[in-house]
């Protein structure tokens, strides 16, 4: 693309302007630590997510503080034969990518015994001067009290990228050596749900958050100034950390758009507004907090989602905004989702990925294969699909799949249980629901991982969900071109692009020269700045500062932020811009 680069790659929420408020280095940390201990006789409890670097954490903390006693609440869990016959249920046995949600906590892993035995040696050293420290995932349940808590807090992609270099495994198991997408499924069925409900107790209480993402430099900030941080980003416009992965269909657009450095292959992906996975930077003065966005879900729901949606979803982000990227690349895996009782029954989850593409972008040749082809009957199809996945031949993809032209500005809308995928040639913003693991691939096009291993493919789970009246009559009444005016103003128009009556999710796009007037209406905003260099979000009534958003960047507007406007900015002014709006459907 002929333009130069202005997508931030690390948005912020400003907290205070002092960067004394955040201790960089173990020294200053320790320093801040001893500081608030209230004498010589001290407990402190160190609470870790699971895959932080514990025993980097350890070794500073005992170096810099010299505590009297470590209690390690490792050594206070169930055996690793225990711990596998208490989660085997929930992994889904030799399926290498699904399990099944479940109600495990942190405790579940704790042995009794050994709590007393840990407990124990805490009371007899109670007494005597010096510090204890407790450390690790559990610490809190460990320590019967406890003088400072800490929580060491962790990304959820820097977590990926360390179970794909080896040097962490599962919460309580052996596995250090097992496959990353492996580690990464039982983590997300046990690991990540059994801390997360840990986490959301200690947020309201806790005395310092431990950023523990950059090994070379550790930060920490107050309890207070964490909150203080949230309740910032709650009641203004606000971006995540997008992050960006190579995948084996994977192009070259955001290498370009968004300044990538080419040091991989291609760049297939972008989480640009999935806050489960995506991490907030809190700004004091020039340093900055990374934690995982989820804790602003889990201490701000109402605010954020707005009181119906929460109702429905509770502390969960319902709407996911990502890119898939095959300019110069292959086409996506072909792919199915569940069914909304498919899902619950199962995998235990309570709603499905109903999702749509926004095409960012297209090249001449740019496909969006949707739905089957009239007379296809599906057991041919999945038996063909069985033999080509068993070596005998290409699957015929074009004999049972509709084929259609994309092309920049197309919204093609895909509830669950449509057989579908983007071809190559295609800049995707894929507008879903947020459980996004859920994707039954039915065909790969032949061709590998980026690990050289063959990617998962799910055909008894996608022939139980693949709809065959999703024919090219029906998808084009339904799914395609589903552009309706709604209101126009002074500059400004907006249009109704979908989703289909069976998702959730209301999608609309302003087209603007001028001030355009937007309003929450009680529930969370999701928007993208599809068209257009640059454009400036504000608020009639000073609520927050304005907002400056660049091309192709995702912003998130809290519920309890009301009326807003948006308009051109800087280069842009006088210029045509589109932003593309998801929230969720409250009333019929």
């Amino acid at each position: 693309m002929a333009r130069s680069s202005n997508y931030d790659k690390f948005p912020y929420v400003a907290v205070t302007e002092r960067a004394s408020d955040c201790q960089v280095g173990w020294r200053e940390i320790a320093q801040r630590l001893a500081g608030a201990l209230p004498g010589s006789r001290a407990v402190l409890c160190v609470e870790c997510y699971p895959g932080a670097f514990l025993e980097l954490t350890e070794a500073a903390l005992v170096q810099q503080l010299n505590p009297r006693l470590v209690i390690r609440s490792a050594s206070c869990f169930k055996n690793p034969q225990e711990i596998e016959s208490l989660v085997k249920p929930y992994l889904g046995g030799d399926d290498p990518v699904f399990g099944r949600m479940n109600g495990l906590t942190v405790q579940d892993f704790l042995d009794g015994s050994r709590i007393a035995k840990a407990r124990e040696a805490i009371r007899s050293q109670s007494q005597q001067n010096g510090l204890i420290l407790i450390i690790g995932t559990g610490s809190a349940l460990v320590a019967e009290k406890y003088d400072l808590l800490v929580y060491a807090d962790m990304s959820r992609w820097e977590l990926v990228l360390r179970q794909r270099r080896g040097e962490i495994g599962n919460l309580g198991a052996d596995n250090l050596q097992e496959m990353p997408g492996l580690k990464y499924k039982r983590a997300f069925f046990i690991d990540w749900r059994a801390a997360d409900r840990l986490k959301t107790t200690f947020l309201p209480k806790l005395d310092f958050l431990l950023d523990t993402n950059d090994r070379s430099a550790p930060k920490l900030i107050s309890g207070q100034h964490f909150r203080l941080g949230l309740s910032e980003a709650v009641r203004r416009p606000f971006r995540v950390v997008p992050y960006f992965d190579p995948g084996p269909w994977g192009g070259h657009w955001m290498e370009e758009v968004c300044a990538l450095p080419k040091d991989k292959p291609n760049h297939a992906w972008c989480f640009d507004c999935v806050p489960e996975e995506n991490s907030l930077l809190l700004g004091f003065g020039s340093a900055r907090v990374e934690v995982p966005a989820i804790n602003l879900v889990f201490s701000h729901p109402r605010e954020l989602l707005g009181e119906a949606v929460h109702a429905r979803f509770g502390s969960e982000f319902p709407i996911r905004f990502d890119f898939l990227d095959t300019m110069g690349g292959g086409n996506l895996s072909l792919q199915v989702h569940p069914l909304t009782e498919y899902i619950q029954d199962k995998f235990g989850m309570q709603y499905t990925q109903d999702e749509s593409y926004y095409l960012l972008d297209a090249g001449d040749d740019g496909t969006v294969y949707l739905g089957l082809r009239d007379g296809v009957d599906p057991a041919a199809m999945f038996r063909d699909l069985r033999a080509a996945q068993s070596g005998n031949g290409p699957f015929p993809a074009e004999k049972y799949v509709s084929r259609w032209p994309a092309r920049k500005h197309d919204h093609f809308l895909i509830p669950a249980g449509t057989i579908h995928c983007s071809g190559k040639n295609s800049m995707v913003l894929e507008i879903s629901a947020t459980p996004y693991i859920f994707t039954f691939k039915l065909w790969d096009w032949g061709r590998l991982g980026l690990d050289g291993r063959p990617r998962p493919i799910h055909l008894d789970h996608g022939e139980a969900n693949v709809q065959r009246d999703r024919t090219p009559a029906w998808v084009k009444r339904n799914l395609i071109g589903q552009v309706q005016p709604v209101a126009e103003g002074i500059g400004w128009r907006e249009e109704r692009t979908g989703l289909h009556e069976r998702e959730f999710i209301e999608t609309r796009r302003h087209w603007f020269r001028g001030v355009t007037p937007h309003d929450t209406r009680g529930g969370v905003n999701i928007l993208n700045l599809v068209e257009g260099e640059e454009c400036i979000v504000e608020s009639p009534t000073n609520v927050f500062k304005p907002f400056v958003l660049h091309y192709a960047e995702t912003f998130i507007i809290p519920a309890a932020v009301g009326v807003y406007t948006i308009r051109p900015h800087g280069q842009a002014e006088g210029k045509e811009c589109a932003t593309i709006k998801a929230f969720v459907r409250t009333q019929a």
